[in-house]
Order: C-alpha cells, then structure tokens, then sequence
C-alpha cells in the first residue's frame, strides 16, 4: 500500500519518544568505543554517509546488485598476505580431491576449477582493519575455446568494515575478517569454509539478521538520502501459526519514509533504540487503521530499500554504491557480535 508521511505520523502520533522509556535491550550496532560510538545520552552515534575517497569503486563494484549470505568467522591463525598462491593452489588441489572423492591431486596440477585469493585493501574501513580477502572460483565449459575467459562461479569476500575493537584486541598470529560474504553454489561455500576451519584454525556460522536488527537497517536507511530516483520502502512481514505460508508486503513511498523519519529522529547522525520504535509503532498503526491487521503480531523478515536489502536468513543485496561501507559497517557488527 502507498503510505504518506501524513497519514503515518498521525496514526502513530499518541506514541512519543517520552511515553516509550528506556528498554532493557542493548542497542544492536552500538560500542562501548571506537568510530561507531555511544554517547552520554545512549544514543547510537553514526557516520553516515562514509567516505570512500581513498578507495577504488571499480574493485569494489562487485559487491553491488548480488546476492550475498552471509556468515561470521572467528580469527584466522597464521594466516599471511604474502602466501595467496601458495593459497590458491592448495584450495585448488582440495577442491579437486573433494571431487575425486578423496583420491590425491598432485598440488598445481592443471585442474578444471581456477582458484584466486586477492586482497582487497580498498575495503578497510579504518587503519586498524584488515585488508578484505576475496575468494573467486573460476571454471570454462568444455564447449568453450581455449582463448575465452573463465566464468566465477562463486564469489567469498572476508572483511572487517570499522571492526576496530576486535581488530586491536586479536592476538599477533591472528587476523580478523569476522565477515564473509558469499555469492554461488552452497557446494562451493562448504567446500571453502572446509578448507579454511582445517588451515586456518576459524569456524564458520550461517549469519542470521533478527527482526530488531532489521527494524533497525531499515529505519537508518529509509532516513538516507540517495543522489538518484529511489524504489519503495518495502518491508515483508510473516504471519506466524498458520498451516499455509502467508506473507504480507507493506510497501511506503520512499519520500514519505524519509520524511516520517525526520520526524522521529531528534539529532541528525544519531540514532536510539526509541526512535526505532517510534518509526516502526507509526507504521503499524497506519496498516492497523486501513487493513485492521495487527503487524506487531507478525514477524519482520526482510526489509527492501534504495541503499539495500537484507532478508532475516542472512541473505542481502546492496544497491548503492556510496552507502557500501555503510551497509558492510553494520554487518560487520553483526558478526563480530556473533562470534564474541
């Protein structure tokens, strides 16, 4: 349905920041310290847009209009820069062996999947990041001529975007990419994350984003501005106890989201768990007042918006380009909250 800023604030309006209190539930981006702070009064301190002057947009343009699943990975032990051949070529003959069903593969032998490690200092967030690391398998089809190019058929990027805490708190013969992305056949991400818990010493666990987080991204995003013509605020929600799948989708012009949102938010650049509450108790007494339908006793599953969009299994896509690091600081938190 086609929400206005209007209708939405005077459905919501018996619902003040005052009236709600402060909740006993910790803020899900927040830091005691660092870049993304708190400050005195609880609120989330955000920056936002982030810079990306210093970085290349070409080697990062890959990260944008996929769909990404994402996981969390605890510290990688020994893992060295200097090593991504000798890398690639063992995840190769891993890889090959996992198709021979065990039998050896001799290591940099000519094998059918091409395997490249390339690091990505374009995705630090801060000095005390890692450079990112991205993982591409590559393969030709046999119909294919010897000249043409090989096609990736699956994609991993291990980041930390703005993850100083764990980053300056890892030991020495550790290295922090608490986020990976992954892009491609579940096979192939098994296959990987196999082969990285047995050299690297890590685990690896499915991310999942709960419908407080997603209340979160997309009152944040609803509230940024993009320099080109944006797509609906839409939200899905699911209906729980029923026999059959129903889901519902609650579609808001995106200038009336922003608009709403200005509304709410008392300080530019900050942020509180209050005024996420707000937004979200508005838009359920608009939906409540045209369709009687109580959205608070449904579940959030996936928010869609201009900057991105992240579904409650852990799968998300971003759509703009100057919000990457933005979008890539959140899930970052995320991870790292998962694996602490």
């Amino acid at each position: 349905m086609a929400a206005t800023a209007a209708e939405i604030a005077e459905d919501g309006a018996t619902r003040t920041l005052s009236s709600l209190g402060r909740l006993s539930r910790g803020l899900p981006f927040g830091r005691s310290h660092g870049r993304l702070g708190v400050s005195p009064s609880g609120r989330l301190i955000l920056p936002w847009p982030l810079s990306q002057e210093s970085g290349d947009p070409q080697r990062t343009a890959f990260l944008l209009r996929k769909g990404w699943t994402l996981y969390s990975v605890t510290p990688l032990y020994r893992f060295s820069r200097g090593r991504l051949k000798d890398y690639a070529r063992l995840l190769s003959a891993a890889m090959a062996a996992e198709r021979h069903r065990g039998l050896a593969v001799q290591v940099g032998e000519e094998l059918d999947t091409r395997v490249a490690l390339t690091s990505l200092p374009d995705l630090q967030g801060s000095e005390q990041d890692p450079p990112a690391l991205l993982v591409q398998l590559s393969s030709k089809s046999q119909a294919s001529s010897k000249n043409s190019e090989d096609k990736v058929v699956w994609s991993g990027c291990f980041c930390c975007v703005y993850g100083d805490d764990l980053s300056v708190n890892t030991p020495e013969d550790f290295t922090c990419l608490p986020l990976l992305l992954a892009n491609g056949a579940e096979t192939y991400t098994s296959i990987v994350g196999r082969w990285f818990q047995k050299t690297f010493d890590c685990s690896f666990r499915r991310l999942a984003i709960s419908p407080l987080s997603l209340s979160w991204m997309v009152a944040m995003w609803a509230g940024c501005k993009v320099d080109r013509a944006a797509s609906a605020v839409e939200l899905v929600f699911s209906v729980p106890r029923l026999s059959h799948p129903l889901d519902i989708s609650y579609a808001i012009h995106p200038e009336d989201a922003k608009a709403l949102w200005d509304t709410v938010q008392k300080t530019p650049g900050e942020i509180t768990q209050e005024e996420v509450d707000v937004f979200m108790d508005c838009l359920y007494s608009h939906f409540h007042r045209h369709f009687k339908i109580h959205l608070s006793a449904t579940t959030l599953v996936k928010v869609s918006t201009a900057i991105a969009q992240a579904h409650c299994d852990g799968i998300v896509k971003i759509l703009h380009s100057q919000s990457l690091f933005g979008v890539l600081m959140l899930l970052t938190e995320l991870a790292i909250s998962q694996i602490q």
